[in-house]
């Protein structure tokens, strides 16, 4: 998996055009975090930050870990309690354990077996009564996000939520308009 099409300088502007309700996503992904006494917390897929500013914004004082498997993406990342580490989703969670895991718009780039073998690793990495927050494309009726056969490989929300529940999750949809989707999984 290579974020081959995306540039840091312009990926922001790309995003938001791409994805009309991205704004609303970031920010319900955020919000999904608040019932959490959050001080440690892993972003999966951070790119250039923007779910990291908004969860931080949220649990001031709190460490957060922003992998992604883009170097350049990461290096856009200047927020202070921040440590960026290049690291693909599929390969090992660093070291945990986690109050909170958060992810957005990454997660669908991996197939099935991968979204199943990464919510299975998220669970082993988060505290007992910690979350994992998903805010990410699933296949729907209505389909907006432009999508890039053999790299998006989204997944209907109803199959990831089995597979949330599978890994040990109390995992629940809190929100979907098109084809975006917020999973919220409890440990």
């Amino acid at each position: 998996m290579s974020q081959f099409h995306f540039d840091p300088d312009t990926y922001a502007e790309l995003i938001c055009e791409a994805i009309p309700a991205y704004d609303e996503l970031q920010e319900r992904v955020a919000a999904a975090t608040e019932a959490v006494d959050a001080r440690r917390i892993l972003d999966l897929g951070a790119g250039t930050g923007a779910t990291s500013r908004r969860v931080l914004a949220r649990h001031p004082g709190a460490r957060v870990i922003a992998t992604d498997e883009s170097e350049r993406m990461l290096a856009q990342i200047e927020l202070p309690g921040v440590e960026r580490i290049v690291r693909r989703l599929e390969d090992p969670l660093p070291d945990g354990p986690f109050d909170l895991v958060v992810s957005a718009l990454a997660v669908h780039h991996l197939d099935a077996d991968g979204k199943r073998a990464l919510f299975a690793r998220v669970h082993e990495v988060l505290r007992p009564g910690g979350r994992f927050v998903l805010g990410d494309v699933v296949v729907a009726e209505e389909s907006v996000a432009p999508l890039t056969e053999g790299y998006d490989m989204p997944d209907r929300a109803d199959d990831q939520l089995e597979w949330l529940r599978a890994a040990g999750f109390d995992a629940r949809l809190e929100w979907a308009v098109q084809d975006l989707a917020l999973l919220v999984g409890d440990r």
